[in-house]
């Protein structure tokens, strides 16, 4: 059973790694919501531009991400160096920085599923409210948000998972200090690099996809829920 056994600097991996998903989804979800329900109900000029844009991430290798992360936002960077100087933020080589790279990662698979979501709703109940008074943003709230609650949900466990494996970008914009940037996909790197590794590999790995599962699995309890409470049919 010693296998099994965590070591500190493992749990100090999966802590960090669980705080940079929850820091992803608290920043990445709103932003996400607004930009899903734009692509979904709006065409303006650049409506393609913007929607590539967000899938960049998808095609981009994920360590190009982290080099322009790192040019940007980095100790040289210009909104590094703004950021710093003004507020005392700092990303390079911090747990923020990780946040931020797994966020940026993860955006485009959190906003498919909340696009398709709103795209799903059916225009004629929004037009109804705001026919009866509703101002937009007391339609968007009431009625447009809560149906597209199971697309916001399945978008945050996806972007829960993408900010737990999350790897290329880390590295190369935060690098892989432990206690500091080191996740739990930088320390199984890490173990794995190392001579008699393997065992530290293997619970790690085993830690990893007993998290996911437990996500995954919580998802479907919340989503069987939300249907009921929308009135679809569990069947």
């Amino acid at each position: 059973m010693d296998q099994f056994h965590l070591q500190p600097h493992e749990w100090e991996a999966l802590a960090l790694t669980l705080r940079v998903g929850a820091a992803t989804l608290a920043v990445a979800i709103p932003l996400a919501i607004a930009v899903a329900y734009i692509l979904a109900r709006f065409r303006f000029p650049g409506h393609g531009t913007l929607n590539a844009v967000v899938h960049m991430p998808l095609v981009l290798p994920p360590v190009v991400t982290g080099y322009l992360l790192l040019l940007a936002f980095g100790p040289k960077g210009p909104v590094g160096v703004f950021l710093q100087n003004t507020f005392g933020i700092s990303f390079a080589f911090n747990w923020t920085g990780a946040a931020l790279a797994a966020g940026i990662m993860a955006f485009p698979l959190i906003v498919r599923p909340i696009r398709l979501a709103f795209e799903a709703v059916d225009p004629k109940l929004e037009e109804a409210a705001a026919s009866l008074g509703a101002r937009k943003l007391v339609t968007f709230v009431v009625i447009s948000l809560p149906l597209a609650l199971p697309g916001i949900l399945s978008g945050a466990i996806l972007g829960f998972a993408k900010a737990m494996g999350e790897f290329g970008a880390t590295i190369t914009f935060v690098s892989n200090i432990p206690g500091e940037t080191r996740t739990l996909a930088l320390a199984l790197y890490t173990a794995t690099q190392t001579p008699e590794g393997d065992p530290i590999a293997f619970r790690l790995t085993i830690i990893a996809a007993i998290v996911a599962f437990g996500a995954l699995f919580a998802s479907e309890i919340m989503a069987r829920r939300l249907k009921r409470r929308l009135g679809a049919s569990d069947a």
